[in-house]
């Protein structure tokens, strides 16, 4: 599974490591990730997530059903984009 949030959808982004010479060098700047454990009260069980911190933030605000709720529509939306495309 690549490094993104489940949550929110953030991924690591390309840029460049400047030098004092101004010489630059592509690098990753990662995101803060954790592999995290949340308790479905309604369905009684564990599930796992990678979350980013701003993730958890969301998740600690409305709640773990709230977050997955709208993370679900968030990816139906961006599929509906995809398929204008086809």
């Amino acid at each position: 599974m690549s490094r993104f949030c489940q949550i929110t959808g953030k991924k690591s982004i390309v840029g460049y490591t400047v030098s004092h010479s101004n010489n630059r060098t592509k690098r990753r700047f990662d995101i803060n990730l954790f592999n995290k454990r949340f308790y479905l009260s309604q369905e009684k069980k564990w599930i796992r997530l990678k979350v980013s911190a701003a993730g958890i933030k969301i998740i600690n605000s409305i709640g773990i059903q709230k977050a997955l709720a709208k993370r679900i529509t968030i990816i139906n939306i961006n599929n509906g984009k995809k398929s204008k495309n086809k």
